[in-house]
């Protein structure tokens, strides 16, 4: 059974009672199987998202929108809660406190996990996207983070190329190859939990251990293909602003592969010089392209 084989990724002698969880289902998948997992590990469990009528899958709720999870989070006083999306292969959390704990606060708690166990092998594998406090973090522990290509397959990829065991991304896909073959989104919680038990730690402290960086990201619309790294224009206004960020902060200037889009991502320590930084870098690039 899929839900013995979730809990089996953790210790047998966890025993979660006195945990009290909201469990938002997203009226997909997992709408009859993450209950049963998490409240038979010993959590109370109140579940939300689990009446799927066929057309209500991600509709304002679990992990693409954690809102109404934060919600009943607070109002329940809940340890924390728990999303899900549509298929099961994504997880954002909600601290005690209703702040939500994405994707790269996720796995930095379950790599750090790891490295406590002396469980921890090869690198953590992010994305393009993932945030630049995860990997400072990550570098503090001794931790080397690749980045691959946005999209969890690209991810997989570079772990099976790197022998890493654990990666994903900041919206919450999240790859546990030492205790599953894909992402898992049941899985993963449970690894969060796990920790939580072992260290007696709240998620909101967990978390706290790497400290996220402010991180704009402007999408702005083009019409015509632009070879963004050969426009010498474009490239002196990215160098200016990495000099700017020194080692505090980077750019990412890519083109979306989905829609007609050019993407500019600016993040850093300071929160005033970033939201500067992309704005000024947006222009740029739209006087550039004509937009």
């Amino acid at each position: 059974r899929y839900i013995e084989f979730c809990k089996a990724s953790i210790p047998t002698r966890f025993e979660f009672s006195g945990m009290k969880i909201v469990v938002d289902c997203a009226h997909g998948a997992t709408y009859h199987i993450a209950p049963h997992v998490f409240s038979e590990v010993g959590a109370e469990v109140i579940v939300i998202g689990a009446e799927p009528n066929g057309l209500n899958i991600n509709d304002e709720c679990g992990a693409t929108k954690p809102e109404k999870l934060v919600a009943a989070v607070l109002a329940n006083k809940a340890d924390f809660g728990i999303a899900l999306d549509g298929d099961g292969d994504r997880l954002v959390m909600v601290d005690h406190k209703g702040e939500i704990v994405d994707g790269d606060e996720l796995i930095y708690i379950i790599a750090k996990s790891r490295l406590d166990a002396e469980q921890m092998s090869g690198p953590v594998v992010g994305t393009l996207m993932t945030n630049l406090g995860m990997e400072h973090g990550l570098k503090e522990l001794g931790i080397t983070l690749l980045r691959a290509k946005v999209g969890d397959r690209y991810v997989m990829e570079m772990m099976n190329d790197h022998k890493g065991i654990l990666g994903g991304e900041n919206s919450g896909h999240i790859i546990c190859l030492d205790r599953t073959t894909t992402g898992d989104g049941i899985i993963a919680a449970l690894q969060v939990m796990a920790e939580m038990h072992d260290s007696g730690r709240t998620l909101h402290e967990l978390k706290s251990g790497m400290q996220k960086y402010p991180q704009v990201l402007i999408n702005i619309k083009t019409i015509k293909t632009v070879n963004l790294d050969g426009n010498e224009t474009i490239q002196k206004s990215v160098h200016a602003v990495e000099e700017k960020l020194g080692n505090k902060g980077r750019v990412l200037l890519r083109a979306s592969g989905t829609e007609p889009l050019i993407r500019v991502m600016v993040e850093g320590e300071d929160a005033d010089l970033v939201n500067n930084c992309a704005r000024q870098l947006a222009e740029d690039v739209k006087k550039v392209i004509g937009a």
